[in-house]
């Protein structure tokens, strides 16, 4: 830190950027955050005035979206190519760290830019408009979204008219959440209430929805206003009809990218357990090879991954149910009976099924992350149980923002 006098005598007290953390804001020498700093820039101010940047670093970069710094949705659009791709891969070196798990971090995997198929918005009304998109950094006040460079182009179409179709419904003090699925054949829109509807606003809902372009599908609460078509998502040349707001990789090309990665790693296996399984990312490259057992907590994902898998053609036997594998995950004795095993938890991670895992006779694993200090958690406890990890991931399907993903094998 470094204080400077100027000719009124007002102390100026300033600041060197030495580091990122894991939110991309900047830290100083003194561990003091300065949001949007990056390393080798100095901030200062007068007392009590808050700090401004006084240089720049050559790795600072014009940002991409005009809401860049007010929406919370993305926190690295100012940095180069080269400083954000050591910073995402520093987040997974790091938390293997912690956790006293050295290893090798592979080069980060970028998805492209305007590739974010799946989105939540917020709608709600502020005076006598009403606001649709992100939430301001750190606050709940609505940053009301024209356009995104991570989103679809047909999202960002949409926006105008989603806007208006959603207008009818949000009344002051109660929000509505807006999914929207860019699927393979048109938008599946999946809209949250908590307040009661009225028969004429649910119907005016959906007569404003059919001037969405490419709506597939509307609904309200589960309940389905209107539909064109059937949604569709195509895994691995199988199609999938996804439920109503249901989890799916938020990125296409990741989620292939990933899957890719799974299915390598367990090449030659008979017999795959595809745990936390979704849709079937996973469950459907590596029937294409092996018989796969899936398992989920989400009934109506089950049941649209067993209504695809039975429509699929040349897959060998797929078999889903549904189960709560954070109470009841599989034990050792039934991991037995797989020579495979992959598991994509939520954020939380895995523990109590890592556990078991790490007990089983299983010789492979694959463990897929959205999180990599969990990750760190459940790599640690099978590193315990005997197995060796391989190389570590990163996929960056989330570009600009705090949030990396990570693909890691495991061998006894």
């Amino acid at each position: 830190m470094k204080r400077s006098w100027s000719g009124r005598r007002a102390m100026t007290v300033e600041r060197a950027v030495v580091a990122l953390n894991r939110e991309g804001e900047g830290v100083a020498e003194d561990a003091t955050i300065i949001p949007g700093g990056l390393p080798g820039e100095r901030f200062g101010a007068p007392p009590g005035q808050p700090l401004s940047r006084l240089t720049s670093s050559p790795e600072r970069q014009p940002p991409v979206c005009p809401h860049f710094g007010v929406c919370g949705g993305c926190a690295a659009q100012h940095m180069s190519a080269a400083l954000y791709g050591a910073w995402k891969q520093g987040l997974v070196v790091d938390a293997l760290a912690r956790r006293g798990l050295p290893a090798h971090v592979g080069a980060l995997w970028r998805a492209p830019d305007a590739a974010r198929r799946r989105a939540v918005l917020t709608a709600q009304r502020v005076g006598g408009r009403v606001l649709l998109g992100y939430h301001r950094r750190r606050s709940h006040d609505l940053v009301d979204v024209q356009s995104c460079p991570v989103l679809r182009p047909e999202i960002v179409a949409a926006l105008p008219a989603l806007r208006a179709a959603v207008s009818p419904l949000v009344q002051p003090g109660h929000p509505v959440q807006v999914h929207v699925l860019a699927c393979d054949n048109g938008l599946d829109v999946a809209l949250s209430v908590a307040r009661r509807l009225t028969r004429a606003e649910r119907s005016t809902a959906a007569e404003k929805a059919l001037g969405l372009p490419g709506l597939v599908r509307l609904t309200l609460n589960g309940e389905e206003l209107a539909r064109l078509a059937a949604p569709r998502l195509v895994i691995d040349g199988v199609a999938v009809e996804p439920p109503p707001g249901a989890f799916v990789q938020a990125v296409a090309e990741a989620e292939r990218e990933m899957a890719a990665r799974v299915a390598s790693a367990l090449t030659g296996a008979k017999r795959a357990a595809d745990l936390f399984c979704g849709l079937g990312a996973f469950t459907f490259p590596l029937a294409r090879h092996m018989r796969v057992a899936a398992a989920d907590s989400d009934a109506s994902a089950v049941a649209a991954l067993s209504a695809a898998a039975r429509k699929g053609v040349r897959l060998k036997p797929v078999s889903a149910m549904r189960r709560d594998l954070f109470r009841a995950p599989f034990s050792a004795a039934e991991l037995n009976a797989y020579d495979a095993v992959v598991f994509d938890p939520p954020r939380a991670g895995a523990a109590a099924q890592a556990s078991q895992i790490a007990k089983s006779k299983a010789s492979r694993v694959v463990a897929v992350s959205c999180n990599p200090e969990t990750f760190a958690r459940d790599a640690a406890i099978l590193v315990a149980g005997g197995y060796r990890m391989g190389e570590v991931g990163p996929i960056d399907q989330f570009v600009y923002s705090t949030h990396v993903e990570l693909v890691a094998a495991f061998e006894r």
